[in-house]
């Protein structure tokens, strides 16, 4: 399911004990549960099952490792830019749908403004970047232009 989809979850219906398992898991994902349970003042069987019901409902939606790309073979990230030919609701989904699928693809972000979408990218090398907007980008009817951008540094934030 993406992120950002059009399905309500029932976020509303979390407690500050929820929120507060989720806070800890953000800054830590490998925390041990009963490590998890200490922090937020619960059982570690109740912190068990209230991780679990937010996996459930989309709150928690994956675990992942912080790979150095370069350590992958894929040293060189872009934010890919595309603006679209056509914004109907079944061409915006399809582009959606295949550019998540796309190789080299971390994220796909729908946004506001002249772009319809931002795609980070990795990538062995220029070269390779270049063949990839060229064979999937370039060539894709929905796709009206493109601008990319290189990184040359990421930062993560602590929020």
């Amino acid at each position: 399911m993406p992120v950002g989809s059009n399905v309500v979850r029932p976020f509303a219906a979390l407690d500050d004990t929820d929120r507060a398992i989720l806070a800890v898991l953000a800054g830590d994902g490998r925390i041990p549960n009963n490590a998890l349970a200490e922090r937020v003042g619960v059982a570690p069987s109740t912190c068990l099952s209230r991780v679990r019901a937010l996996r459930e409902c989309g709150a928690i939606r994956g675990f992942h490792a912080d790979v150095d790309p370069a350590a992958v073979g894929l040293p060189l990230q872009a934010l890919v830019s595309v603006r679209l030919t056509a914004h109907e609701r079944a061409a915006v989904d399809a582009f959606r749908a295949r550019s998540a699928r796309l190789p080299g693809v971390v994220s796909v972000f729908h946004v506001a403004g002249a772009d319809d979408y931002v795609l980070h990218v990795r990538a062995a090398s220029g070269d390779a970047l270049r063949d990839f907007v060229l064979d999937h980008l370039a060539v894709d009817p929905v796709v009206q232009h493109t601008q990319t951008s290189l990184i040359f540094e990421q930062v993560r934030g602590t929020g």
